[in-house]
């Protein structure tokens, strides 16, 4: 446990869901872990006890549990969904899935639980902001953002200009379709500030930018939760980042006061992030997460102030750990939404050089 960790409390501990398991966390919330096969190594997904209305009965009510979040789609997935299903399920059905965002390990599966669980007499309803939604449904059916020639033309023009780098990221035209390939074709939509009864409790949602388009958060003040999804995690920074879809985006910036949004919520209130484990502790990790931004961005300003720097050049500067591939075209998204932050605030002018690259250094005081 780091030196930041330490502020927080875990009240679980070191005790994680077994495999194909869950842990109650409160009355009718149950916890779920998954592997990934990357170096995040598992995502956090929750069981909600709920009841929807019988559209065959008036005033009857349907007894189930919705889903929150639901991993990339592949088969190891799919084999941990039917063990949960086969023993956590307390013989009772999924009525909906609410995704936080569009990333795939959080809409991946979606479309087949949708499917799933849907019958003659009940649609299984995948629940997103619309914003998300869209862009799932973009993603699922092209390149854009995720790999192709727009992705490896726009790295190039901010220093990541190594043949080999430029290739494969020409070549992962299957990037986001992989783990996504097919997104349900209707949806319910999801707003800052909508209340959501689940379970004959209200949870309010609580939008955020920055990580995602139009990330969605769940908080019950009855309960003292929040399934802050990607916006605030426990021992990793959220990656933000600008990519080619949005080329001259402040997503750092919307970040920051997105997060701030949650700084009202009760001191007491339980954090379940969709990676690491639920804490306590929510104010102290959002000043963390500024004090750590404003670090990087002193460190990205220095550099900067010493020579035009491209976001390749800032690479080493702010990831100090060798980057295969995989992480390299986050972590270029990552120089870029402090690079922009500081250009947007008038700290730093850019310029797009004869060699096509843009290069970013101090403005004239």
């Amino acid at each position: 446990m780091n030196h930041l960790e330490q502020q927080l409390d875990y009240p679980l501990g070191d005790t994680l869901p077994e495999p194909g398991g869950s842990l109650t966390l409160a009355p009718g919330i149950k916890w779920i872990r998954m592997a990934l096969p990357f170096a995040l190594d598992h995502i956090n997904l929750w069981l909600l006890r709920d009841e929807m209305d019988d559209p065959n009965a008036a005033g009857a009510k349907i007894q189930g549990w919705t889903v929150v979040d639901c991993c990339i789609s592949r088969d190891e997935s799919k084999a941990q969904w039917e063990a949960i299903f086969a023993t956590q399920l307390e013989g009772l059905p999924i009525l909906r899935v609410i995704a936080t965002h569009m990333h795939p390990d959080h809409i991946g599966l979606a479309y087949w639980l949708c499917q799933r669980w849907s019958t003659a007499s009940h649609v299984c309803r995948l629940w997103i902001s619309a914003t998300d939604y869209h862009s799932a449904r973009l993603g699922s059916q092209s390149t854009t953002g995720f790999g192709g020639d727009s992705a490896a033309r726009f790295f190039a023009s901010h220093g990541l200009t190594d043949p080999a780098s430029v290739e494969k990221i020409k070549a992962r035209t299957g990037y986001y379709p992989s783990m996504v390939p097919e997104v349900p074709a209707s949806f319910c939509r999801l707003m800052d500030g909508k209340l959501i009864r689940i379970g004959g409790r209200n949870w309010r949602c609580i939008s955020g930018y920055g990580h995602a388009p139009e990330h969605i958060a769940l908080h019950c003040d009855e309960l003292k939760l929040l399934i802050s999804g990607d916006m605030v995690l426990p021992r990793i920074s959220t990656n933000v980042s600008v990519y080619d879809m949005e080329p001259e985006a402040d997503a750092l910036t919307l970040f920051l006061e997105s997060i701030d949004k949650f700084a009202p919520l009760e001191q007491e209130t339980l954090v379940l992030p969709s990676h690491g484990k639920p804490f306590r502790g929510l104010h102290a990790r959002i000043r963390q997460l500024h004090e750590h931004h404003r670090d990087r961005l002193e460190e990205v300003e220095q550099a900067c102030q010493a020579g035009p720097c491209s976001a390749a050049d800032i690479l080493p500067i702010m990831f100090r750990r060798p980057l295969d591939l995989h992480q390299t075209t986050f972590a270029m998204g990552e120089a870029l939404a402090h690079l922009h932050a500081l250009w947007f605030k008038g700290k730093l002018q850019r310029r797009l050089d004869a060699d096509g690259i843009y290069r970013f250094s101090s403005a004239p005081a």
